[in-house]
């Protein structure tokens, strides 16, 4: 069967052959790749020359706890599924990427972080066990006690370990999921590294915004939002279709120079001078995009890169520099641009992509090869400065930039299920030497 299973960037857009699950141990019809609710920007949730298992449908939440805050539920849940049924108790997700609109097993297999991982890690942490089904037939129950060497590769192993069947998961007993937000603005990027170390000692949560188009003394400059769970959050609002839509994409890209320029001053301008206490909605803080359906769309027909690095701490306001400004050398315009800092929590995951120091995200319409050129250089100040990339943000990275990133690769290479291969990994792991010999890379076509 084939269906439209994009993913969010949106760059390689095809019609995509499914298989049911029960093809995992058969072996028929070449290789296969779990498929969550195509949230991942790039290519690791993609499978051109094989099959995705969709595991949305008939997925359901199996128990919730209300007095110690476990839940377990199918890998095709939704954390907005999670978050309506726990909500209500006092609970919230330990750790909540962007959106909520990504499936459970994708949270694992990506292991995700938040806008407090200098607290909290990433989601993996709050993995307590799993049942990973393999294409020897065989369903395991694994968690850090029991089979912890493939509990630990199929957290942030992108889904090539075995399919996520279900997991049980901690959630965190919070007053309020409304948020008590402290929030200023900075004239330029001094502003915020000054500011941070003190904002993460105090809060919970952190994130910035930063205009990335702003120059001279002014470049950096930002938003900073600083958070906690509200004791006088009162009710909050369960999870909620989202109120508006984009239904198709433009014939041209709407997030362009112009239109960002406009926004980014008004969005700086409305910003508080000085730091100011409110509380917000908790959907507005952790995921105002979701209020959008299709967003995405507005970048135009050729869709979008993102483009996610981390990098030391030592050099972060260096670096973070260097990058906005290698952007604007290249006259690219970057609607969402966020800086955040991580901390030194350890993943539980074989491989994954939070380290300690400093990730910045950016995003731009894909134009084709002068893009890919803007993303190369950017990779190499990244690399020049010993960070990484984030692989459920990519579509281009070299084989060369993901080895760098992820050195002990080759211990996920030895574990993944030999039914199981994505875009990504073909592309990368599947081209490095010496483990594999394969042809040149070849150019993303855009």
């Amino acid at each position: 069967m084939a269906g439209n299973h994009e993913s969010w960037g949106r760059v390689v857009r095809s019609r995509r052959e499914t298989a049911p699950l029960s093809e995992l141990k058969t072996g028929a019809g070449g290789s296969l790749l779990p498929f969550g609710n195509g949230r991942s920007y790039g290519d690791t949730c993609h499978n051109d020359q094989g099959r995705l298992i969709a595991m949305r449908p008939g997925a359901a939440i199996r128990a919730f706890d209300p007095e110690t805050g476990v839940l377990t539920a199918d890998a095709g849940v939704l954390l907005s599924d999670i978050l309506a049924t726990t909500m209500p108790h006092g609970f919230f997700l330990e750790v909540t990427p962007g959106t909520a609109q990504v499936t459970l097993g994708g949270a694992i297999a990506n292991d995700v972080h938040g806008k407090n991982h200098h607290r909290r890690g990433t989601f993996g942490r709050s993995v307590l066990s799993m049942i990973v089904l393999t294409s020897d037939g065989r369903r395991v129950s694994c968690s850090p006690a029991g089979n912890q060497p493939l509990f630990a590769a199929t957290i942030g192993g992108m889904g090539l370990t075995g399919v996520i069947e279900a997991a049980s998961i901690r959630l965190m007993k919070v007053p309020s999921a409304n948020v008590r937000q402290r929030a200023f603005r900075f004239s330029s990027i001094d502003g915020y590294f000054d500011a941070i170390g003190a904002i993460d000692t105090a809060h919970e949560y952190s994130v910035a915004w930063i205009d990335q188009l702003a120059r001279g003394a002014r470049l950096g400059r930002g938003v900073l939002m600083a958070g906690d769970h509200a004791e006088d959050g009162g009710t909050a609002r369960a999870p909620r279709p989202p109120r508006l839509s984009v239904p198709f994409a433009p014939p041209v890209n709407l997030l362009n120079r112009f239109t960002l320029k406009a926004f980014n001053e008004l969005y700086y301008g409305r910003a508080p001078k000085t730091p100011s206490t409110a509380i917000v909605p908790w959907a507005s803080y952790f995921h105002p995009l979701d209020a959008i359906s299709g967003w995405n769309r507005l970048y135009g027909p050729r869709g979008l890169f993102q483009h996610q690095s981390v990098y030391p701490a030592a050099s972060g306001r260096e670096t973070t520099i260097r990058l906005i400004e290698c952007a604007q050398a290249h006259g690219a315009a970057s609607f969402l641009t966020v800086l955040k800092r991580f901390g030194d929590v350890p993943s539980p995951a074989l491989v994954s992509f939070p380290r300690p120091g400093f990730t910045l995200t950016l995003d731009f319409a894909n134009s084709g090869k002068p893009t890919l050129a803007m993303l190369n250089a950017l990779d190499d100040i990244v690399l020049a400065a010993g960070g990484a990339l984030n692989p459920y943000k990519d579509q281009r990275m070299s084989p060369q930039m993901f080895a760098a990133s992820f050195a002990n690769w080759r211990d996920l290479e030895a574990m993944r299920d030999p039914a199981l291969m994505s875009d990504f990994w073909r592309r990368t792991a599947m081209r490095l030497e010496p483990l594999h010999s394969a042809p040149a890379v070849t150019p993303l076509a855009v």
